[in-house]
C-alpha cells in the first residue's frame, strides 16, 4: 500500500498543480448578430498539450485503484499518439516504464514527445495493428495494458468531479447563452462524449451532442445502424476516428454525427489558425466543421444560443504534416475550395 498511497498522491499532486483550461469565444459577427455564439474549451494547455492528458491522468488513478499497477510495472498502451505522450507523462511521473504502439504515420513531434518524458515508442504498419501488439507487448513484460479504447468512457467520474463536462459548463455560466445548444466534440475512443453525454443528462441540461466523425471512421454507421462488428480503413485525421467500433463509443449518448471529408478537416484547421492567430490540429478542424454546419442551421431557421467545442490541441505537434502544405497536396489533396466554401459560410 506505501508504493499506491505515494502513486496516488503524486498524481492528486500534480493535479493540484494545474489550472484549469481555458474557454475561448470565437468572435464572428456573420453567427452572433443573429444570436449564435461559439465557443472553444482550449485543451491543449495541459501539461502534455491536449485533452488526453485528462483522459491519462483519470486512466492511471483507475489502473492504480484496481490493482492493475504496481511498483514496476511496465505501462503499455495502443494510441494515435496524443494518449501516448500524456500516459507517458505520467508513467515517468511514477517512475514506470512506458511502451506507446503506435501507427508508423503518427507525427514525428509525437514520438518526439514520448521519448522525452522517457517512453519507448512501438510503430506498427497500420492502425488497426496497435490492440494485439500491444496485448503482446504487456504479456511479454508483465506489464499492463491500459487499453483507452475500452476503459476511456468508465474511468472518469461523469457527474462531476471536475471532469471536462462540468468544467465546461461552470465556464458558460456568466455567458449569453449559458446552457449551450449543442456541443461538438470528436471521438477517438469515445469517451469525451460519453462523459459529457451523461452529465448533460444527470444535470437535465437542454443540450445535444454532435460527434464530428472524419471520414474512413466506422462511428458514423455504428450511430445509424447499431452493428458493433463494422469495420473500416479508418481515419487521415489523427486522433479521432477509428477502423472499429470501440467499446468506449456509447451510440446512445449520441444526438447527432457528422462525417466531415478530410479536406473540410483541414481547411477548417486552417481557417481556426488564422481566426485565433496561432496554429491548431487537425481534429479541432473537424470539430469547427461541425460548430460551423450547426451555427448554419441555427441561422436559417432563426434559432438562437450557444455551441461549445474543444480545441483538442495545437497544431506545433503538426508542423511536418497537416500544416505542411507538400505533405497535404500529398496525403490529404487540394483544399482551396473546401476553405473558400468555409470563408463564404462566414459571410
Amino acid at each position: 500500500m506505501t508504493w499506491l498511497n505515494t502513486a496516488l498522491a503524486r498524481i492528486e499532486a500534480d493535479y493540484q498543480r494545474s489550472a484549469d483550461t481555458h474557454l475561448i469565444p470565437l468572435p464572428l459577427p456573420a453567427f452572433a448578430s443573429h444570436g449564435i455564439d461559439l465557443y472553444l474549451k482550449d485543451e491543449s494547455t495541459h501539461p502534455t498539450g491536449s485533452l488526453k492528458h485528462r483522459l491519462a491522468r483519470s486512466l492511471f488513478l483507475y489502473s492504480l485503484c484496481n490493482g492493475w499497477l504496481h511498483e514496476g510495472s511496465t505501462v503499455v498502451e495502443s494510441s494515435s499518439g496524443s494518449t501516448a505522450v500524456s500516459e507517458a507523462y505520467f508513467a515517468r511521473l511514477l517512475g514506470l516504464p512506458f511502451i506507446a504502439v503506435m501507427p508508423r504515420c503518427t507525427s514525428p513531434e509525437k514520438i518526439a514527445q514520448i521519448t522525452f518524458y522517457g517512453g519507448q515508442c512501438h510503430l506498427v504498419d497500420s492502425a488497426p495493428a496497435v490492440y494485439d501488439e500491444a496485448r503482446a507487448l504487456a504479456l511479454q513484460t508483465g506489464g499492463h495494458y491500459m487499453d483507452q479504447f475500452t476503459y476511456a468512457e468508465r474511468a472518469t467520474d461523469w457527474r462531476g468531479n471536475n471532469n471536462i463536462a462540468q468544467s465546461m459548463f461552470n465556464q458558460m455560466a456568466r455567458e449569453r447563452f449559458p446552457v449551450p445548444r449543442w456541443v461538438v466534440v470528436g471521438a477517438g475512443t469515445g469517451g469525451t462524449s460519453a462523459t459529457i453525454g451523461r452529465f448533460i443528462r444527470y444535470q437535465r441540461h437542454d443540450t445535444q451532442v454532435l460527434v464530428a466523425d472524419p471520414e474512413g471512421s466506422v462511428f458514423g454507421n455504428y450511430h445509424r445502424t447499431g452493428d458493433a462488428t463494422l469495420t473500416g480503413p479508418g481515419s487521415q485525421i489523427e486522433g479521432i476516428g477509428r477502423p472499429r467500433v470501440e467499446a468506449s463509443f456509447i451510440r446512445t449518448l449520441v444526438d447527432r454525427m457528422l462525417t466531415v471529408s478530410n479536406v473540410d478537416s483541414l481547411a477548417a484547421m486552417q481557417l481556426l489558425s488564422e481566426l485565433l492567430g496561432r496554429k491548431v490540429g487537425p481534429s479541432t478542424g473537424t470539430n469547427l466543421v461541425g460548430m460551423l454546419t450547426l451555427a448554419c442551421e441555427m441561422r436559417s431557421t432563426g434559432e438562437q444560443g450557444s455551441i461549445l467545442s474543444l480545441l483538442c490541441d495545437a497544431g506545433e505537434r503538426y508542423l511536418g504534416s497537416y500544416h505542411d502544405p507538400a505533405w497535404v497536396d500529398k496525403n490529404i489533396g487540394d483544399c482551396t475550395c473546401a476553405l473558400a466554401d468555409l470563408r463564404a459560410r462566414l459571410g
